[in-house]
């Protein structure tokens, strides 16, 4: 029931008034669920659309290929993002020759001359949001399912709600029964048991 209650996001306080269980017991499972979801890989490419969100003592960058489901994410340690960051982000997980949509912040100027890439920026201070719409959207999806599924969010958790947030962004049809996920989650650890070491 919990592993159901998990796949179909159902929020952590109505899944312990379903099972009886307190919602730590919940919070637990729920946790050891999402440490069992493969990494993300993703390497973005065509046009992407990339922005960093700030939490207490951490920041997110999120990329998303546009007109697609594929997101990619760093979460860095302080408030305060810089353009090695960016870099850094760019060099892992966006493919050379790609377009890149992002805001006007400074950590992005200058930035196709780091990386192989054509980049066009929204000013949203002349509430120009065209080009970084689905990444703006992407982030709103994010807070809604932090706050509707684990009821608040502490910077600690960033990274692993990230991370499931991520996975049910890009793969929603594991989610459709729990057996799916298991399926999937199982075929991972076979994988990586039979990697030669």
């Amino acid at each position: 029931m919990i592993l159901w209650s998990w796949s179909c996001a159902v929020p952590v306080k109505q899944t312990a008034a379903l099972t009886g269980l307190s919602a730590v017991t919940i919070r637990k499972w729920f946790d050891t669920f999402r440490e069992h979801l493969p990494k993300e890989t993703n390497i973005l490419e065509r046009i992407v659309q990339l922005d960093e969100a700030y939490f207490k003592n951490m920041t997110l960058i999120m990329a998303k290929q546009k007109g697609t489901r594929n997101l990619a994410y760093d979460v860095i340690m302080g408030a305060s993002v810089q353009r090695h960051h960016a870099g850094y982000f760019l060099f892992r997980k966006i493919k050379p020759h790609s377009k890149l949509w992002t805001d006007g912040a400074a950590i992005y100027k200058g930035i196709d001359k780091w990386w192989p890439i054509k980049h066009s920026r929204d000013i949203h201070k002349k509430f120009q949001f065209e080009h970084t719409s689905e990444i703006e959207g992407a982030f709103g999806n994010y807070r809604t399912f932090v706050r509707r599924m684990y009821h608040r969010h502490w910077s600690i958790n960033l990274e692993k709600y990230v991370r499931e947030f991520c996975f049910r962004f890009s793969s929603p049809e594991l989610f459709k029964k729990p057996q799916i996920l298991l399926n999937k989650i199982i075929k991972v650890w076979d994988n990586l048991l039979l990697m030669p070491k």
